[in-house]
């Protein structure tokens, strides 16, 4: 049980225990990696805030054997310069079914959706969510998709949530964090 009052969310140390399961964590963009904002110029140029923590602990991961893949609804430059950035290989974008967007990725690397770990923030979330092995939603989730995912992060989307899943990534497999550093 969790550590809400009569939730079924998973505690930190269950999901650091399952996360020992995962081979690929999947992430939403917009509400996740960032805090839900997004800028726009009078020419359409568009900004988004990233968080420095969750790519750092991204690339750790990665350096530590974990593959990641952003799925996004909607097609976004920067999003596709910041994943370039932190070496994300697999950035798939511009797809309202997440499942669908994911599926040709997990058969191209051998997975099940039962490897998959999920971070999402919306009602487009809920449908990979009940596909995957481990669903997470942000703490400022839309409240049909925490109903239905293992674990609620304490942070806010944008604001090192997925660093908090990815911490006790490491945790749960008995890795230090530092010892990928190069």
């Amino acid at each position: 049980m969790s550590e809400h009052e009569g939730s079924k969310h998973l505690t930190r140390r269950e999901l650091a225990e399952q996360l020992k399961k995962i081979k690929l964590l999947a992430l939403d963009v917009d509400g996740v990696l960032t805090d839900d904002r997004i800028f726009f110029g009078p020419d359409g140029f568009e900004l988004k805030q990233f968080n420095i923590s969750d790519g750092f602990f991204m690339v750790l991961a990665m350096r530590a054997g974990l593959e990641i893949a952003v799925v996004s609804g909607r097609p976004s430059k920067a999003t596709t310069t910041r994943m370039k950035d932190l070496g994300i290989k697999h950035v798939l974008q511009d797809m309202k079914d997440k499942r669908k967007q994911i599926a040709p990725l997990l058969e191209k690397l051998g997975l099940e959706f039962s490897d998959v770990a999920f971070m999402g923030n919306e009602l487009l979330d809920i449908g990979l969510a009940r596909e995957v092995g481990l669903s997470i939603a942000v703490a400022d989730s839309a409240p049909e998709l925490i109903d239905v995912v293992d674990y609620v992060t304490k942070a806010r989307g944008g604001e090192g949530a997925v660093r908090e899943v990815l911490k006790a990534y490491f945790e749960g497999n008995n890795v230090d964090p530092a010892s990928h550093l190069v």
